[in-house]
């Protein structure tokens, strides 16, 4: 598809609604560039870290990259075309001409090399989740304030082409009115991650529900609703291989059942082992429309639409006959929504290109991106919570808000 192609004429073709032109977008769109301005970042972290595109975009120059260990500083240096490395995120902090990290590093080191690297006077895009407490939720919300820097968190699902497609449609009342939503994130098989040459890594028995926000961005980034309430459910089988975890957890997999702030119902379910496909989904239910993502990766979401028709079931009751339809997804990463060189499919439903640019651009102008610390605490804390509650039965728990 030829890059000149405009917004508009994209959305005439892919038979999205036209209302949603009118409807202002959550995004900045790139517009205009301020070529004269470059970002000077630094990348830490070379396995995840390996899958973005700084080196693509025309407002950002890679000035260094870090890793522990130095094949994978090799790694990131090839990947991003960079001569300078350090050997720690430490020292990378110490470099004067570095403005900004992307921190692609274990969970549990989030909240602290956070907090770091403000201190050092960074912008910070920090891989998921936020933090794994709530008293770090609050550390970061009050230095991110007080630091006046940007801060972005990389959540991939709020920026996968479909989530795209649908915070459109919400903005353009399509929906209607939510009356529920559900999201699920099954991994089954993660324990081959949680050794590593004999050893255990940060992974070792993390709580489904501590790494929640793949889930529950699908529900906020589209509606911008808060969860205020949960009751979580765990699952364990006494396997050994949980045993001796440092997060003392039971579970393989947890489910919550959230209610939001415009008591929205909101089931989630974070799944590490079972007889599960492999995929990261939502699903929004409406009044007048509802949307289906996939059941598994690849495949085609469905749209189902209320209509007046009456028909019967198959027990030959008088049903309302609604119509379901397969969405033709659009390839957002195709239009003028990304710089031209970015224009291309990329990890995690396309997310990763636009995770890169949102980071970028919102530096370059001085604005909030999507997914800010307010943003990032409220995907994350609620399955803090959740996990909590599952530790007690079920327990229904109020989520703080770190608004």
């Amino acid at each position: 598809m030829n890059n000149s192609l405009n917004r508009r004429a994209f959305l005439s073709m892919a038979g999205v609604s036209a209302a949603a032109l009118s409807v202002s977008s959550r995004f900045a769109f790139a517009g205009q560039l301020s070529a004269d301005r470059k970002v000077r970042i630094g990348i830490v972290g070379g396995r995840f870290g390996l899958g973005f595109y700084f080196h693509e975009h025309p407002n950002c120059t890679v000035e260094a990259v870090s890793d522990l260990r130095p094949e994978r500083r090799e790694a990131l240096m090839k990947t991003y075309k960079c001569t300078k490395s350090y050997e720690s995120l430490d020292k990378l902090l110490q470099d004067p001409k570095i403005e900004a990290v992307f921190l692609a590093t274990p969970a549990p080191d989030h909240a602290s090399h956070v907090l770091a690297s403000l201190k050092a006077g960074k912008h910070v895009l920090c891989a998921v989740p936020a933090a794994l407490n709530l008293e770090d939720c609050a550390k970061l919300r009050d230095a991110v304030k007080k630091s006046g820097l940007t801060y972005m968190m990389a959540e991939t699902s709020a920026f996968m082409q479909s989530t795209i497609s649908v915070r459109k449609m919400y903005k353009a009342g399509e929906f209607g009115t939510l009356f529920s939503a559900a999201a699920e994130y099954n991994h089954p098989g993660l324990e081959v991650l949680y050794f590593e040459n004999g050893k255990p890594t940060w992974r070792h028995g993390l709580p489904p529900m501590l790494y929640p926000t793949h889930c529950t961005s699908f529900l906020i980034s589209v509606t911008g609703e808060r969860l205020t309430h949960v009751s979580g459910m765990g699952w364990g089988d006494n396997s050994p291989v949980l045993k001796g975890n440092p997060y003392k957890n039971p579970f393989w997999n947890e489910t919550a059942f959230f209610k939001t702030n415009k008591n929205t119902p909101f089931r989630v379910e974070v799944n590490w082992r079972g007889a599960l496909r492999n995929v990261e989904r939502g699903e929004w239910r409406g009044e007048k429309m509802s949307f289906f993502m996939p059941q598994a990766e690849p495949g085609e979401s469905i749209i189902v639409r209320s209509d007046a028709k009456e028909g019967l079931d198959h027990g030959g009751f008088q049903v309302a006959k609604n119509t379901t339809e397969t969405f033709k997804q659009p390839k957002w990463w195709e239009t003028d929504m990304l710089p031209a060189p970015m224009r291309h499919d990329s990890g995690h439903g396309g997310s990763h290109t636009f995770i890169t640019h949102e980071f970028i651009d919102a530096i370059v102008n001085n604005r909030q991106p999507l997914v800010n610390i307010h943003e990032a605490l409220a995907y994350t804390a609620p399955g803090i919570v959740a996990h909590q509650s599952a530790l007690k039965d079920g327990e229904y728990l109020k989520i703080p808000s770190f608004d």
